[in-house]
């Protein structure tokens, strides 16, 4: 009985609410690329699944996502993207899923903005 409340815990597990989460990291959206690049396989194991701020340039803004740096895609929660412009300069708090080798561009969700 008890390993099953165990379990039963583990599989549900209440959702992280990464915009109430301290950053374990903070770079810019160059920084993170490179690092990526250079050792993916490393860089997995140090970002997979923390909560960081990235910060760059706006280079494309789509329904709930936007990318920065054409390097860091990021999901947005919320609608606060219709303040950005493509050119300007932000920082995105969000949660690494991963590395999107043929695009080249690291995958963030949960994303909000911490600074326009």
């Amino acid at each position: 009985m008890i390993l099953g409340v165990v379990g039963y815990n583990y599989v549900y597990q209440d959702h992280r609410n990464i915009s109430e989460e301290t950053a374990e990291f903070t770079l810019s959206a160059d920084e993170i690329k490179n690092e990526f690049l250079s050792d993916n396989s490393s860089s997995e194991a140090k970002y997979l699944n923390k909560t960081v701020i990235v910060n760059g340039k706006v280079s494309e803004i789509d329904m709930n996502s936007i990318t920065l740096n054409s390097s860091v895609f990021c999901q947005l929660n919320n609608s606060d993207y219709k303040q950005l412009k493509i050119g300007s300069n932000t920082k995105i708090k969000g949660r690494i899923i991963g590395y999107d080798d043929l695009l080249e561009q690291i995958k963030m969700d949960q994303c909000t903005i911490s600074e326009y």
